[in-house]
């Protein structure tokens, strides 16, 4: 698709260089944007810019972490500085996080998960207002989760890093709207990301068939199609929602509580999901009870 609505617009997407992230990234500089992507994993973004070398003039690439506020500035400097502005915000990045029984789970995954899912939000969403406050407007989108609306055992840590991304979402939406910047969410389903991938691909198969109304899988292009929508002209009258991109999965109800583990996996085990970041992956068996 290559309508032009985003022409001479700037957008920033932080985790931006695989899964739901890359699929925006291409979705904006399908549709016109300039694209300045941050990602803590290198390897991943300098194949990505050399994979999409023909559109060089308009994207830009720079590695960091959300969590860390210098490379926040980093990152809007260098759109500010490249491309003269910055229109949308897409705070995007993310990890699988602490999993396991709470009385098991680990402070420093804990921790870590909230650095990234919540500090990287606010970090994000504070470093843009102050550049499209003076401009005039602007939007800002952050990735929440379903499971920051439905929760789910063995994932307290990742739903309520989540919960509080809506939470962020409706705050700054209200602080931020006399200053035309949108603040609005979005909230995947079961996506088959690198990231949701990594946890368990046959469990997720099940969640899609067992309860998720809609038969087809849901795709990294899905979210970055709703992503454009919400940062879109059309969407001018949306203002602190959490739009819910899912299949129909929480319209099963409090089904989902009870099947997002289909196999209890965190039942047995504990640990740090952190996806397509590079860090390390970690888990131990939680030694059964005598």
């Amino acid at each position: 698709m290559s309508n032009g609505r985003f022409h001479g617009r700037t957008v920033i997407v932080t985790g931006g260089a695989s899964g739901i992230g890359r699929a925006t990234v291409r979705r904006f500089l399908d549709e016109g944007a300039n694209v300045v992507a941050g990602d803590l994993n290198e390897a991943n973004g300098l194949a990505m810019l050399e994979a999409w070398h023909a559109d060089a003039d308009r994207l830009r690439f720079l590695a960091g972490n959300v969590a860390l506020e210098n490379d926040i500035v980093a990152l809007v400097s260098l759109a500010t500085s490249t491309f003269g502005t910055l229109d949308v915000m897409f705070n995007n990045a993310g990890i699988g996080g602490a999993f396991g029984p709470i009385t098991e789970v680990d402070v420093d995954a804990w921790d870590r998960t909230f650095e990234v899912l919540v500090r990287g939000v606010f970090l994000g969403t504070k470093h843009a207002a102050r550049v499209m406050i003076p401009q005039g407007g602007g939007v800002i989108i952050n990735t929440a989760s379903v499971a920051g609306l439905a929760g789910g055992s063995g994932h307290t840590g990742y739903s309520a890093a989540k919960t509080a991304v809506v939470s962020i979402t409706r705050s700054t939406a209200e602080e931020l709207a006399p200053h035309r910047i949108r603040v609005n969410a979005v909230c995947p389903g079961v996506i088959f990301t690198p990231l949701a991938v990594g946890r368990d691909e046959e469990a997720l198969g099940r969640i899609v068939s067992d309860l998720q109304p809609w038969p087809d899988r849901g795709t990294s292009e899905d979210i970055a199609a709703a992503v454009a929508f919400l940062a879109s002209d059309d969407a001018r009258f949306i203002v602190g929602e959490s739009l819910l991109v899912d299949g129909g999965l929480l319209a099963t109800g409090t089904r989902i509580h009870k099947n997002m583990d289909p196999y209890g996996a965190t039942k047995r085990y504990t640990g740090f999901g952190a996806g397509s970041t590079g860090e390390v992956t970690t888990s131990r068996r939680i030694a059964p009870k005598e």
